[in-house]
């Protein structure tokens, strides 16, 4: 528009310049040749202002000849800009002077153009609006591409983080969906197969651990693992049972405290420590309280060498120490009763090898002493010898069918008949079931028992003392009850007096030939007799001692 009004200025000069006669007309018709539709208003001005053309030829007769009613043309000045027309509509104002031809650039003139811009403006809207609508349209099938595309990323990748907290959680029954050849597709392949692999290992891993804990929870020993500070990590039934704890309470306790060794090791000196540890777990001093562990420690090493932690196994050696300390107390109980003998026997062997033999008075004393001793030593030996039999199950069982009633009777009538021999007086009672009580037993064996516990009784009684005898009749048993007058027994002996050698007054037994052994064999007798063998005593008042046999009623006690 610019340039279109600048060469119309110039061929306007060169018109104004020949000042012709029909200079008007042709001013006008460069105007009317000029014009266009988005023109308004087009003038020609001279210098002096007076408007010498139109382009509307409706307003030629009202301001050709007049004077210009614009101020912008008054200073002949170039001038561009956007203003408001009276129908509040943008126009486009654009003067430009006029020039003459001559050279000496003298302004002749100006040319006025108003032009129309509210079109423009509108065109210039509606193509903005079509590329802001195309753009928005381009934008939104971008975002919808650009999310399909996204979508079929990111499916397979949110599909593999599903099924990576579904295997997490122990969840393989899924699998992530394969599509396609591209590099997620193999991806996600690749992912299915480590899926199985981790269950394959899963699986195995799970049968071993239920493998490992079937066999600790069936092993008879306790076992503990722990880590690298000690701290226990897995313990068996066993080991608590053994311990007496529980599991919320050893685990992640320390090894020494568990094992209430703290005082005595570090963990540095159990690692170094190639021995077994005894333990002792006594609740009390009580031989039912006691209780003696032996734990032996090994250590995890892996490959590298590198300690991860030990394993503990705990055995109950209670009975073993039990019987180790009973094996190593009857030792020296034989050595001590054999000891005594042979000395005193050795002793008057040598008096006599000394010239004591020549002395009639004193020859026949020690050689009775001596001959006293030999068979004392004898019968401790016999009885070494039954009960040794009786640990080994090498002695046999003559069983036989006896009326008990009648052979307590016997056995009471020899001890009545032994009364006149005696040095001590002493009375027996008896007490019997009125109805004969057949029982199975080897009448031997329990004599033995019988006799030995009627001369303990009658050795312990005072003179002139009461024996009283009870046989009676339980639900499925015969009990015999023996009770005398004597010392009667403390009751922290009580538990001890059927214990090999054991005596309550020892010097008192070892005075009058006793080998300590009699209620040994009695209480072995009546466990092979499936019975038993137990003692009541109050000390000072007398002890009473009981039998007790199997029992069944058999045909000819109902009938009767």
């Amino acid at each position: 528009m610019n340039q279109r009004v600048a060469l119309l200025s110039t061929t306007l000069g060169s018109t104004m310049a020949e000042d012709s006669e029909n200079e008007a007309d042709q001013l006008q018709r460069l105007l009317e040749n000029n014009s266009a539709a988005d023109i308004k208003e087009m003038w020609v001005v001279d210098d002096k202002g007076i408007v010498l053309a139109t382009n509307d030829v409706g307003q030629k007769d009202s301001i050709v000849g007049k004077r210009n009613e614009y101020s912008d043309i008054d200073d002949f000045s170039m001038k561009q800009y956007v203003t408001l027309d009276d129908n509040n509509k943008r126009v486009y104002i654009n003067v430009q002077p006029i020039q003459s031809p001559t050279g000496d650039s003298a302004v002749i003139g100006a040319l006025y153009v108003k032009s129309d811009i509210e079109q423009k403006y509108s065109e210039i809207g509606n193509t903005a609006l079509i590329f802001f609508t195309a753009s928005l349209i381009a934008g939104l099938i971008s975002i919808v591409v650009a999310l399909l595309v996204a979508r079929s990323i990111t499916k397979p990748i949110k599909e593999m983080q599903k099924q990576a907290v579904r295997i997490a959680q122990g969840d393989y029954s899924e699998k992530v969906d394969v599509q396609g050849h591209d590099e997620l597709s193999q991806l996600a392949e690749t992912f299915n197969k480590l899926s199985d692999r981790i269950e394959d290992a899963q699986d195995t891993m799970e049968a071993e651990r239920n493998r490992l804990d079937s066999v600790l929870t069936h092993m008879t020993d306790g076992v503990i693992a722990t880590d690298r500070r000690g701290k226990v990590i897995t313990i068996n039934e066993m080991a608590l049972s053994l311990l007496n704890t529980t599991s919320e309470q050893a685990i992640g306790q320390s090894i020494l405290t568990l094992l209430d060794l703290e005082e005595e090791y570090t963990l540095r000196k159990l690692l170094e420590t190639p021995e077994e540890i005894l333990i002792d777990r006594s609740k009390s001093d009580s031989e039912e309280d006691r209780m003696t562990l032996r734990s032996d420690f090994a250590m995890i090493r892996r490959e590298s060498g590198f300690i991860s932690g030990l394993v503990v196994v705990i055995h109950d050696v209670t009975e073993q120490e039990k019987t180790a300390e009973e094996r190593r107390q009857f030792v020296s109980n034989v050595s001590h009763e054999l000891r005594t003998p042979l000395t005193s026997v050795r002793s008057y062997l040598e008096a006599l090898e000394e010239g004591a033999w020549e002395d009639k008075t004193v020859a026949p004393e020690f050689i009775h002493v001596t001959l006293g001793e030999t068979d004392r030593m004898i019968r401790m030996i016999n009885d070494l010898l039954n009960l040794s039999r009786m640990d080994s199950g090498a002695q046999q069982m003559d069983l036989e069918l006896v009326n008990f009633n009648e052979l307590v009777d016997y056995i009471l009538d020899r001890f009545d008949m032994m009364v006149n021999n005696q040095e001590k007086n002493y009375r027996i009672v008896r007490e019997f079931t009125e109805r004969d009580l057949w029982v199975e037993i080897d009448t031997d064996k329990i004599m033995q028992v019988i006799d030995n516990i009627m001369n303990n009784a009658i050795k312990y009684s005072p003179d002139g003392g009461k024996i009283e005898v009870h046989l009676m009749e339980t639900h499925k048993n015969v009990v015999l009850s023996i009770s005398d007058e004597g010392l009667g027994i403390p009751k922290k002996d009580l538990e001890k007096v059927f214990e090999r050698f054991y005596r309550v007054d020892k010097a008192r037994a070892r005075q009058q030939g006793g080998t300590g052994l009699g209620l040994a064999i009695s209480k072995e007798v009546m466990k092979a007799h499936q019975g038993q063998i137990w003692v009541e005593s109050v000390e000072g008042k007398g002890s009473t001692f009981y039998i007790s046999l199997p029992y069944e009623p058999y045909e000819e006690d109902i009938w009767e």
